[in-house]
């Protein structure tokens, strides 16, 4: 089997294990735009204070997943409070969020995937 979410087309902007998931949620069916939208602002965004971005937001199923990369998100401090504020205020929206670190999306995205659609959550963030 070819690992087709290992390698980015040239358009791609985002990371590559945002890609691994992208490429996952196409996978099962999904369709970008209809069932889950990449990148969606949340309270103004990156450029509103206390504003996020979900990775992935599946506005049918209330559902967001966010790709946890080990340097930005597990490293520094601040980035693992913004994460944890995010998640407690999505939540208080009525928005399920789940995180899979990026070795897991690397490793095997359709499995993580699956396994957030069912709101089982593997991360180190909720460990």
């Amino acid at each position: 089997m070819v690992e087709e979410w290992k390698t980015p087309p040239y358009e791609w902007s985002g990371s590559k294990p945002e890609w691994a998931i992208w490429w996952a949620l196409t996978q099962i069916g999904l369709k970008p735009e209809k069932d889950f939208i990449y990148q969606s602002p949340q309270a103004g965004g990156r450029l509103q204070l206390g504003g996020a971005v979900l990775d992935f937001y599946l506005p049918d199923r209330q559902l967001a997943i966010n790709v946890q990369s080990t340097y930005y998100h597990y490293a520094q401090t601040a980035s693992k409070i913004h994460d944890q504020l995010t998640r407690a205020m999505m939540i208080g929206w009525g928005i399920e969020v789940i995180f899979i670190d990026e070795e897991n999306a690397l490793a095997d995205p359709v499995y993580y995937v699956k396994e957030a659609l069912a709101l089982r959550d593997h991360s180190k963030a909720t460990r």
